[in-house]
């Protein structure tokens, strides 16, 4: 197993702007999906999985910087984004959609697999269920069962409660914009200060939109009982299973500020899967990819020039 030192310097205000979009029906659902631009045909295919409470957004950066190297999709899930609600929102049905995309994208190329957050999850599934698919996985804060889980994350086990998750919600909701909107730069990023303009006018944008979509809530309240759950699965459904059965290289990021995943779990996660490398941030939040996209850029490169070694 091999670790990279990061050292968290300033965002870099690159791809910001959207990638092109367009509609993809799966599973009963168009999808919206998000294209790398400029990526050539020639490239090797990646898949850009994001979080709970995200969208395909959250990868435009890390996706600019990386257009050279592959050709990438970045769909927002189900309940997410400006994609509508599927029948059912948890972390397998997820991967369902996604694993669906995929086929329907790549047929059976290997895919460099990206996820965040959830999407780590939703991640870390998928490439245990198809190892010979997925060339390499780069995991940013995934959210992996953690025994002591930080205090916020304990609101998200509080909106999986029945009752009491509605209500957190609504009563978050009540909030003014920009009270709600600080304490989303705080709960995310490890130093919100220092984001490039567009990025907090991105991330402004993303949140207004957000509260307009009728089905935002119960996305979230779905998404967040599949996490508790995950959490709470025995072993023989553990997260940690999974991990185990992933045969490609993985690159683990982790930020030493992150509010929702704990990055004390950073060793144990390394040495669960079986070919990991570790890149920890102390400076920086839950989202590396959007705060630090550089150092995750290269991080990704040294990865792939280690494999192809």
């Amino acid at each position: 197993m091999d670790s990279y030192a990061g050292v968290t310097g300033a965002s870099v205000p690159l791809g910001t702007q959207e990638w092109p979009a367009r509609t993809v029906p799966v599973a009963g659902v168009d999808v919206l999906v998000r294209d790398t631009p400029g990526g050539s045909p020639d490239l090797p295919p990646a898949v850009f999985v994001h979080g709970l409470g995200g969208s395909s957004l959250n990868w435009t950066t890390l996706g600019h910087l990386l257009s050279d190297s592959v050709r990438g999709i970045a769909p927002d899930l189900p309940g997410f984004g400006r994609t509508p609600p599927a029948a059912r929102g948890g972390i397998n049905d997820q991967a369902d959609v996604v694993a669906q995309l995929w086929d329907n994208e790549f047929g059976d190329e290997p895919v460099h697999l990206f996820g965040n957050s959830m999407g780590g999850a939703i991640a870390v599934r998928l490439a245990a269920s198809r190892p010979e698919r997925v060339a390499s996985l780069t995991l940013i804060s995934p959210a992996l069962p953690h025994p002591r889980a930080s205090a916020i994350a304990l609101w998200f086990a509080a909106l999986s409660t029945p009752r009491l998750g509605p209500l957190v919600l609504e009563r978050s909701k009540r909030l003014p914009f920009e009270r709600r909107l600080q304490a989303a730069y705080a709960m995310i990023f490890g130093e919100p200060d220092r984001l490039p303009p567009e990025v907090r006018r991105a991330y402004e944008e993303e949140l207004r939109a957000r509260d307009e979509q009728p089905w935002g809530p119960q996305a979230t309240l779905d998404g967040a009982r599949s996490i508790l759950l995950s959490y709470l699965a025995p072993p023989s459904r553990s997260l940690w299973l999974d991990a185990a059965k992933v045969t490609c290289p993985v690159l683990l990021v982790y930020g030493g500020r992150d509010r929702l995943v704990n990055a004390g779990i950073r060793t144990k996660a390394q040495q669960a899967f079986p070919d990991a490398r570790l890149l920890y941030l102390p400076r920086t939040g839950h989202v590396a990819q959007m705060e630090n996209p550089q150092e995750v850029e290269q991080a990704f490169r040294q990865l792939c020039r280690s494999v192809q070694r």
